[in-house]
Order: structure tokens, then sequence, then C-alpha cells
């Protein structure tokens, strides 16, 4: 009998949490409609920036290849011609691939970077089918415009 009354009290006290959580206010945020915000030093996706006259600021130079600890950028230098200026320097990044499953968005790629040319934003919604889909290319990385990534498209590095 004493157990049967023991089952009880418990039923009851669980009920009871249960009751008074019922009636607060939901904590619960919309997500896919409101996104929270995110720290100021968050580091999300990645952006290959451009300058003011829309040139690229990548020259190349191997630098975030080097400094990055899981290994998961690759870069194919390439000089510039006088017919093809491509970037400010002597050189450009012809192909620029960073393989978002291995990278660990540490940030290192981005204070190595002379230029500035890389930049981790805020956006974190990251998510593909396919490995394939998982590594992105010069193309996925570049700004649509100056300033799209959030740097100032007037500050000349």
């Amino acid at each position: 009998m004493a157990a049967v009354f023991r089952q009880t009290v418990a039923m009851l006290r669980g009920l009871l949490i249960t009751g008074r959580y019922l009636f607060r206010r939901r904590v619960t945020a919309p997500y896919p409609d409101v996104k929270p915000p995110v720290a100021a030093r968050f580091k999300g996706r990645h952006w290959l920036t451009l300058y003011a006259d829309g040139l690229e600021r990548c020259v190349g130079c191997e630098l975030c290849v080097i400094v990055c600890p899981s290994q998961a950028i690759y870069v194919k230098a390439a000089e510039n011609t006088p017919e093809r200026q491509v970037s400010k320097g002597e050189r450009h990044a012809e192909e620029f691939q960073i393989n978002m499953l291995r990278c660990i968005f540490c940030g290192f790629c981005e204070e190595a970077c002379p230029t500035g040319a890389i930049v981790l934003g805020h956006d974190y919604e990251l998510a593909g089918y396919t490995r394939a889909s998982m590594i992105y290319t010069k193309g996925m990385l570049t700004e649509p415009y100056p300033g799209a990534s959030g740097r100032d498209p007037g500050r000349e590095v």
C-alpha cells in the first residue's frame, strides 16, 4: 500500500510541474521566420571580397592554405596579364575551393590573408545533400558586388 501511495505522490508532483509550465509564456523561437542574432565575433560562411573597382582582393599567395589546420582550402594561382587583369597583384587565384565539411571555422584564413580577401561572415545556414555540394568554389565564394559580405567597399588594404 505504501508503494502505491509513493507512486501516486510522484505522479502528482510530475503533473504539478507540467501544470506550472503549461500556462507560462513560450520561449520557443519561430526559427525559419525569425532568425536569432549572432554575436559580433561569430565566424560563419566564407566570402572572397572584391575591391570597390570590382577587382579581386585575392592575389593567390596561398597563406590561407598554409595556415588552415584542417587543410580545407585549395588555391591554384595564375599570373595576371596586361590583357586580363583579375587582381591588383602579379598573380590571382585561378581556382579557390573550401571544403566546408572539413572547415572548423577557426578564422585563421581570415587573419593570415594579407589583402583581406577572405572574410568569414555571419551566415550559418550551411547544408547540402551531397558532399560535392559542400565544396565551395570561387564562383560560390566571391561576393556578388563589392561590399556585399559586409566589408567596407571603399577601404583599400
